[in-house]
């Protein structure tokens, strides 16, 4: 190691001995500092840290579920575009007006219960999966494996269909 210049070892050994060097020289900047807290002591308090439980894992995965819906059916969007809760059309043959579901043709527009019920059906699909892991649990029952992987199959194939048809509804001639 290369030895250090004499003028930085003159100014680190002078810092090093004055470890408490004040920023101020001023004798009443130390007097408001130091006099009041000679003659003023703090009481004593005899207060209890809160002790906080860590939530279920149940409560953990119930609060990332319901985040995992607000984010899929778009919420945001929701609040920020405000669009109409559900749309109408009005029949071509008969003139009466008809209520509509979904934005058809608009891929980047929603109404708000096309959104929910999108959030909805990927939720399904989600929980179709961890039943279908839970049906490969060995601790468990033949028939409560059966019933888990049966709903969890089913709720997949639902999920899937009724995704598929959501989107033949909102895109014409799309998934031909």
């Amino acid at each position: 190691m290369a030895p250090k210049p004499e003028s930085q070892n003159l100014t680190s050994t002078t810092s090093a001995a004055e470890p408490s060097s004040p920023s101020s020289i001023d004798p009443l900047f130390h007097l408001l500092t130091l006099l009041p807290y000679s003659i003023l002591r703090p009481p004593r308090l005899r207060l209890k840290l809160p002790s906080f439980t860590l939530p279920s894992s149940m409560t953990v995965f119930s609060l990332v579920l319901l985040t995992y819906f607000m984010v899929v059916s778009g919420i945001v969007y929701d609040v920020i575009v405000e669009p109409p809760g559900i749309g109408s059309t009005q029949d071509p043959y008969t003139g009466s007006v008809k209520p509509v579901v979904f934005l058809p043709g608009r891929v980047n527009g929603q109404y708000i219960i096309e959104g929910l019920s999108s959030g909805f059906m990927f939720i399904v699909g989600g929980v179709g999966i961890i039943l279908m892991d839970l049906a490969l649990e060995k601790n468990r029952a033949k028939s409560v494996k059966v019933s888990y992987a049966t709903a969890g199959i089913s709720s997949v194939v639902i999920a899937y269909v009724m995704s598929m048809l959501f989107l033949r509804i909102k895109i014409p001639g799309y998934l031909r």
